[in-house]
């Protein structure tokens, strides 16, 4: 069983997102369940809701996905990097940045439901193979150091972060 991180695993601004992961449970459960939950729920929407935006700066439903997409495809290379002992520091990135170079409203829905997926398989796969000592050791990006747990821990709150947002101004 995966233990929660220490305070001192990860940063006080990573913390917001941290904070969210349910108390109880075990960290691999809770993501796969989680996963299972953002593929009904993004499962049930019509085609032309992909393009919806609360308000006009804002993402489109398929941008969510795209940054949910390319923060797990970062999160989870930097678990591996973290799991495998590298000392060099990771480089952080801009969101938004990347969210516009993605162009994810240039795909349908349904394949940037299909990536999201396919990259999640892939972490869930990762830390399925990952020893129990893994877990604890540590790594950083940008001036950030954080253990292993707390990348999981990260990817999970996260993804609620932004779910609830979906729920909240997308989707009521």
């Amino acid at each position: 069983m995966i233990g929660r991180p220490e305070q001192d695993e990860y940063s006080q601004f990573q913390s917001r997102y941290i904070s969210l992961v349910p108390p109880e449970g075990e960290l691999k459960v809770i993501l796969r369940e989680q996963t299972r939950q953002v593929l009904a729920l993004l499962g049930g929407l019509k085609e032309e809701q992909g393009a919806y935006r609360y308000a006009p700066e804002k993402w489109s439903i398929k941008e969510v996905i795209g940054h949910l997409t390319d923060n797990d495809r970062i999160m989870s290379y930097r678990l591996l990097c973290f799991a495998r002992g590298e000392q060099a520091p990771l480089p952080g990135y801009e969101e938004n940045d990347y969210a516009a170079a993605g162009e994810f409203d240039r795909f349908t829905l349904q394949e940037m439901i299909a990536h999201y997926r396919i990259v999640r398989e892939s972490t869930l796969a990762l830390i399925d193979s990952l020893t129990e000592d893994a877990y604890t050791r540590t790594g950083s990006f940008g001036a950030i150091a954080m253990s292993v747990r707390a990348q999981i821990c990260l990817i999970i709150g996260h993804e609620l972060h932004h779910l609830r947002i979906l729920q909240e101004r997308y989707l009521n």
